[in-house]
């Protein structure tokens, strides 16, 4: 069986390894601190800063593993191209991981090379010249960090004072050693959506239903499965996908983030593994969720169809303060709840905001998916943490 290297042990690090154990993949979890969630599950752990190249070059090194499957942006993804010239495998390629982990390298690519709409952009490097961008781009715009994740460092610029707050937040919220950041225009969208999409080594790509989701501060609070939406517009937004990972190579699901505007589709993002949003799968609302589509791309098993076996959502269960050694109160109203699931992520630590767990509901596929999101919000809300 394969020997996988899995960069990044969070909460979808600890469903891709519960997938792989489960067809007797052997797992090496990865973070820069102890008791990650995905540690407690894997067969072995270790802890190293990842943006150490020769850190990163020694664990290659020392456990020589089948796949090198990246999970979090904070990564020295240059050195990739290196161990695939080496023989190994990057998960879905050195290509797509250098370039996904990096805001500017996507958007360009998207943009610039591909053609892709997206909204008007620039990029700054410090407070005055994202003062610049910020004139050229117009207000209200939104500000990121080139490296993050889950709304990390990102803000919406709508007055000239708020400009040098949100390079000061950029700056606390990113990740990695990259200073920049892009400014976007702000697209008046109607929703936006998930798009999961694997590209296999031997086989078609495939799409998963669209999932809905509605962001706070940046970050996903519920995502739901399907979401209505014209065939147009679907139809668009799997060309998109298709292109884009058509050009960045290689195996594995991809949450590819679009925005739905009256005026049409426009590409927002791109993650090369497991998304956030994609937790709604866990509600077994499709064959396979999104770890298991995962799995089975990175290790060449074949994936003859996607299909729709139920609705779904999903809501994050969120921390308020810092602390340590976490306990939960209300888990009880969970387990009691019919058409309901939930997983504690198994953080130990919290601070303000921080994911925790989430809780997922279903229903038939001719079920109300307002309803069942609405239950799913609900449920995650009676969830106390105590530190």
């Amino acid at each position: 069986m394969a020997k996988i290297l899995l960069l990044g042990s969070g909460e979808l690090g600890k469903e891709f390894v519960i997938a792989a154990q489960r067809l007797g993949q052997t797992v090496i979890a990865v973070d820069s601190y102890e008791n990650a969630p995905a540690m407690s599950v894997a067969h072995e752990s270790e802890i190293i800063n990842m943006l150490d190249g020769d850190a990163l070059d020694a664990l290659v090194a020392k456990h020589q593993p089948d796949y090198i499957v990246p999970e979090i942006e904070a990564i020295r993804t240059e050195r990739f191209y290196e161990y695939e010239k080496q023989g190994y495998t990057v998960i879905p390629s050195a290509r797509a991981a250098n370039f996904t982990m990096n805001r500017k390298a996507i958007r360009d690519l998207a943009s610039k090379e591909l053609g892709l709409k997206t909204p008007k952009y620039a990029y700054a490097t410090s407070a005055e010249s994202l003062r610049k961008s910020v004139s050229e781009i117009g207000m209200p715009c939104v500000v990121k960090p080139l490296m993050s994740s889950s709304g990390k460092g990102q803000s919406t610029i709508k007055t000239e004072a708020d400009i040098e707050k949100a390079w000061s937040y950029s700056q606390d919220g990113s990740r990695g050693d990259v200073a920049e950041v892009i400014v976007e225009a702000f697209v008046d969208f109607n929703y936006e959506i998930t798009l999961l999409t694997v590209t296999q080594r031997n086989g078609k790509t495939l799409f998963c239903p669209p999932i809905g989701h509605r962001q706070e501060r940046g970050d996903y609070q519920e995502s739901w499965q399907p979401t209505a939406m014209l065939e147009e517009h679907l139809k668009t937004a799997r060309q998109m996908a298709d292109k884009v990972t058509s050009s960045l190579t290689g195996a594995g699901i991809w949450g590819v983030e679009f925005f739905i505007a009256d005026d049409g589709v426009y590409f927002s993002e791109l993650s090369p593994r497991p998304h956030d949003t994609g937790m709604v799968t866990l509600a077994n609302t499709q064959n396979f969720n999104e770890f298991e589509l995962h799995l089975r791309a990175i290790i060449g098993l074949p994936i003859p169809e996607i299909t729709l076996e139920r609705i779904g959502a999903s809501a994050v269960i969120l921390a308020s303060e810092t602390g340590a050694n976490p306990s939960y109160e209300g888990l009880e109203f969970l387990a009691e709840a019919t058409k309901t699931d939930f997983r504690i992520f198994g953080k130990p630590s919290t601070r303000p905001f921080r994911r925790m767990g989430v809780v997922v509901t279903y229903d038939v596929l001719d079920g109300d998916i307002s309803e069942v999101t609405k239950k799913a919000k609900e449920l995650a809300g009676k969830v106390k943490i105590k530190s």
